[in-house]
């Protein structure tokens, strides 16, 4: 026999206790549903996934605290804006992205070596960024490329936060490298290429570390925030979505940036939404353009790559900012966060 599930969504009034929310809870677990509690700014909101006839038959509209039942009518759930209204705020020591708070990430493609990434931190950190991107484990086309320094490039990256004050943002690749990943950094990313490795995406969720989770080189964005969800039912809900460009005809740049993407995310989707405009385009002279056109358009940040000597550079050098071109970027970005009455940081 077929079983059919369902998604719901119980709206607490506004008065609801705690204990409220554990009988509902409780009720959930006794009939083999699963509920999903989310705190907002003024009430509480707990999604269900379980059996449909099941669910139907539970009183939920009779318990103390219970304002409402709602259905949830996208594929995913918890990262839907009917599930959670306000904004999701990430906090990474101390700086904020989401919710009226932009945040400018920085840095080289890849961490090559101590000096180098020792440099680019204090590039960053003047230049006015407010997180640090490094590659240690890199994911590349050729299999004779740079793939990265591994344990070694997280413990430089690891110094180079405790130097410049910066969290630090590196992606991951394999979930054997989790536990190392994890120690030494401040936000997890899972690259265009893994954005539907469901394996890597059920890991991360269910560690307390923010994710960065980048759109699919050819992914529409409810696939990509199907695999948001991933992530957000495994338990960690500190998810931050990335538009990083997408295949199309078009040759005149890498890839096409779909700046449309961002005002569609924000309309269905309560998280967060970061602009990589070097991967997008592969062109350091529209950097800057399209970083202004992400903030305008409503994103939560500006991800850039910027090496000390781009020329040198052991991949993405085409694309990457030296520091002089990094820091006169950084200041039309902060002009145009400012006219738009946010915060960088």
């Amino acid at each position: 026999m077929e079983t059919r599930s369902t998604e719901m969504m119980i709206v607490m009034q506004e008065t609801a206790s705690a204990e409220d929310v554990d009988r509902i809870l409780e009720l959930l677990d006794s009939a083999g549903a699963r509920g999903h509690v989310s705190t907002g700014d003024v009430v509480t909101v707990i999604g269900i996934m379980g059996e449909r006839d099941v669910i139907a038959g539970l009183p939920l509209e009779a318990y103390p605290g219970v304002d409402k039942v709602l259905p949830i009518l996208r594929p995913y759930k918890l990262v839907s804006r009917e599930f959670r209204h306000s904004d999701t705020v990430i906090t990474v020591g101390g700086t904020k992205l989401g919710g009226g708070h932009i945040a400018l990430i920085a840095g080289p493609c890849s961490v090559e070596s101590r000096e180098q990434l020792l440099e680019a931190a204090t590039i960053a950190k003047e230049g006015g960024a407010t997180m640090l991107r490094g590659g240690a484990f890199k994911p590349r086309t050729s299999p004779y490329a740079f793939q990265g320094l591994g344990v070694e490039g997280l413990e430089i990256l690891a110094e180079a936060r405790e130097m410049c004050g910066l969290p630090v943002v590196t992606e991951l690749m394999d979930p054997r490298h989790l536990d190392d990943v994890a120690k030494y950094s401040d936000i997890i990313q899972i690259g265009a290429r893994n954005m539907q490795n469901f394996q890597l995406l059920s890991a991360v969720g269910e560690v307390d570390r923010p994710v960065l989770l980048k759109r699919g080189l050819a992914a529409t964005i409810d696939e990509l925030l199907m695999a948001a969800e991933y992530i957000v039912k495994e338990g960690n809900d500190q998810v931050i979505l990335c538009e990083r460009g997408i295949r199309t005809f078009e040759t005149a740049t890498r890839n096409t940036l779909d700046i449309s993407a961002v005002p569609i995310i924000k309309q269905r989707s309560h998280l967060p939404v970061v602009v990589d405009p070097s991967h997008a385009t592969g062109k350091v002279d529209l950097v800057e353009p399209l970083s202004l056109a992400a903030i305008v358009a409503g994103a939560d940040g500006i991800m850039i790559e910027m090496h000390p000597t781009p020329e040198l550079a052991l991949s993405d050098g085409a694309q990457s900012l030296d520091p002089r071109q990094f820091s006169a970027v950084s200041a039309r970005i902060r002009d145009v966060v400012a006219w738009a009455g946010k915060t960088l940081g």
